[in-house]
C-alpha cells in the first residue's frame, strides 16, 4: 500500500467516526443512531403486532402490511437510515445486548426491607413492551388477590389489594422515563409494607416532586419511545400518570404513592396494613450496595408476613381454571395462578391441557387477546 493509499484509508475512517459522532449527538438518545445495530437487528413479526395493536387501540393509520422501513420511518425511529436506540429497545431481537442495563430487575421480599435470602428474584431481558408486562405479572402474582361471587353479577369480581391501574404506571413511567445512558436498570421491588418502583433517571426541569402531584404537562425523556407507547395504549402522553395513581390508590383506600428522588427517581406504593399484620418491627439501618442485584440506600424496619394457609378445596385445579376465565376472560395465568393460590407453572400445565383437549382456547394476540371456554 503506498503512502497516498493510506492517507485515503486514513481520511474515510476519519469521516466515517466524524459522521458516526454526529448521528449520536442528534437530538435526545433514543433518538441517537445505535452503534453496531441494523435492520437485521429488529423482528419483524414484532412490528407487526404492534402495527396490529396501534390500529386496534389508537386507530394508526399503516395497514398490517406495511413494511419495516415503512414502519420505522413513519415513527421516526431510524436515524440517516440507522436504527435508533428506540427502534432497538422497542423492537430489537436482543435489545440488551446493545443496551444491557435496559433490563428490569424484580425482587419480592417478606419483610420491609432488602435481606437475603431474597425469596423471588427474577431479571427481565427483551423489549419494552415485553418488560412492562412481565414486571406488571410479576406484581400482580404476589399481592393479595380477592375474588367474590356471583351473588350480584353474572362475573365472578376479582380485586388485587393495590389497582394494576397503578403498578402498571409506574412500571411503563420507570421505562419510558428513565435514562438509558445509565448502567441502573429499573428495579421493582415488593416488600410486606409497599411497592417500590426506582429507575436511573431524574425529573424534567420543569417538574418538581411537589407538581407531580398537580395536573401538569409531558416532558418525556424519551421522546419517541412515549410515541410508540402511546400507540400500543401503555401511556397517555398527557402528565396525567402520578394523579391517576393517586387517584386510584386513594379510591382502593391505600395510603398516597410517594415520589421520591435518591440516585435516581422512585415511586412508592403503600400496600393494605392487613398486608403487616402480625410483623415484628425493629429500626434497621440497611447496608448501602449491592445485595443480589438490587441497589439499597435507604432505611425502613424489617418485618416478618403471615403464612397464609391454603384452604383445601375439593374442587380440581382444571375445573377451578376454566370456572374463573369463564366469569372473566380477561384474566392472564398468573392472575388466575394467585386466585386459585396455585403456582403459576401448575396453572400453564393445566391450561395446557385444556386447550390440547378442547375445552378452553385464546382468542387474539398474546397482549390483549382472552380465553373462551369451551366446554
Amino acid at each position: 500500500m503506498t503512502s497516498a493509499e493510506l492517507l485515503v484509508g486514513v481520511y474515510a475512517a476519519l469521516v466515517q467516526t466524524l459522521e458516526d459522532l454526529e448521528l449520536l449527538r442528534t437530538g435526545p438518545f433514543d433518538a441517537a443512531v445505535c452503534p453496531d445495530a441494523s435492520l437485521a437487528d429488529l423482528d419483524d413479526e414484532a412490528m407487526v403486532r404492534f402495527i396490529r395493536r396501534a390500529r386496534l387501540l389508537r386507530g394508526f393509520p399503516l395497514q398490517e402490511d406495511a413494511s419495516a422501513f415503512e414502519l420505522l420511518t413513519h415513527l421516526n425511529l431510524l436515524n440517516k437510515g440507522r436504527p435508533s436506540h428506540a427502534a432497538v429497545l422497542l423492537f430489537g431481537f436482543y435489545p440488551q445486548r446493545f443496551l444491557i442495563s435496559s433490563e428490569i430487575k424484580c425482587a419480592h421480599f417478606h419483610g420491609t426491607r432488602v435481606a437475603k435470602p431474597i425469596p423471588s428474584y427474577q431479571v427481565y431481558k427483551g423489549r419494552a413492551f415485553e418488560l412492562v408486562d412481565q414486571a406488571v405479572d410479576f406484581v400482580l402474582s404476589k399481592i393479595d388477590l380477592a375474588v367474590g361471587t356471583r351473588a350480584e353479577s353474572a362475573e365472578v369480581p376479582v380485586t388485587y389489594e393495590i389497582p394494576p391501574e397503578v403498578v402498571r404506571e409506574a412500571i411503563v413511567n420507570a421505562v419510558a422515563h428513565r435514562d438509558y445512558t445509565s448502567t441502573g436498570s429499573v428495579q421493582v421491588m415488593l416488600f410486606a409494607d409497599r411497592l417500590e418502583v426506582w429507575n436511573p433517571g431524574t425529573l424534567s426541569p420543569s417538574l418538581t416532586l411537589e407538581k407531580l402531584r398537580k395536573p401538569h404537562g409531558s416532558f418525556p425523556a424519551n421522546p419517541l419511545m412515549a410515541e410508540s407507547l402511546y400507540l400500543a395504549k401503555y401511556i397517555e402522553r398527557m402528565g396525567t400518570g402520578t394523579g391517576d395513581m393517586i387517584t386510584f390508590c386513594s379510591n382502593a383506600g391505600l395510603r398516597e404513592p410517594e415520589f421520591s428522588l435518591t440516585d435516581g427517581f422512585v415511586v412508592t406504593i403503600w400496600r393494605k396494613e392487613s398486608a403487616l399484620a402480625g410483623a415484628v418491627a425493629e429500626n434497621i439501618l440497611l447496608p448501602t450496595g449491592e445485595v443480589a442485584g438490587v441497589y439499597v440506600s435507604s432505611k425502613y424496619v424489617i418485618g416478618k408476613t403471615p403464612v397464609k394457609t391454603p384452604v383445601k378445596t375439593s374442587v380440581k385445579t382444571p375445573d377451578r381454571i376454566l370456572e374463573l376465565l369463564a366469569a372473566n376472560p380477561d384474566l392472564t395465568l398468573a392472575e388466575v395462578a394467585k386466585a386459585i393460590d396455585k403456582s403459576l407453572r401448575a396453572v400453564e400445565r393445566a391450561s395446557a391441557k385444556l386447550v390440547k383437549e378442547g375445552r378452553l382456547c385464546y382468542v387474539g394476540p398474546t397482549k390483549g387477546g382472552h380465553w373462551e371456554v369451551l366446554s
